[in-house]
């Protein structure tokens, strides 16, 4: 898993591996950015690797927050994807599932209730 950046002024999106399935890293990241003046909330998704961060862009700003962030070693801005990487790597995933899927029904149909065809397949 890379890192992705998603960024409106006041709400910061940042997909990190280092958060990923480590609650323990999660906290430490909530309570460090909560700890930030300007920084209103912070919600930590350990399933998905997501750390989303609400703030006041009148009193501070996104990059101010990812370097915050990057000196604890949290966050590595050369290996961001951009929002193309993101979107190509997810439907990649889903076009992978889903061919597998639609595969496995096919010799589930062709092959289905008969040990000769499948005997015939093994050969």
């Amino acid at each position: 898993m890379s890192y992705y950046v998603h960024n409106i002024p006041g709400r910061l999106r940042v997909k990190t591996p280092i958060v990923k399935g480590d609650p323990d890293t999660g906290e430490d990241i909530r309570k460090l950015l909560e700890a930030v003046v300007g920084v209103d909330s912070t919600a930590v998704r350990t399933l998905t690797g997501s750390v989303i961060i609400n703030y006041d862009a009148k009193t501070i700003d996104s990059e101010t927050i990812l370097d915050i962030l990057k000196g604890k070693g949290y966050f590595d801005a050369s290996k961001v994807q951009t929002k193309e990487d993101y979107i190509e790597t997810a439907v990649t995933k889903a076009g992978g599932l889903i061919g597998k899927a639609l595969f496995g029904l096919f010799l589930e149909k062709a092959f289905e209730g008969s040990a000769l065809s499948l005997l015939t397949v093994l050969i």
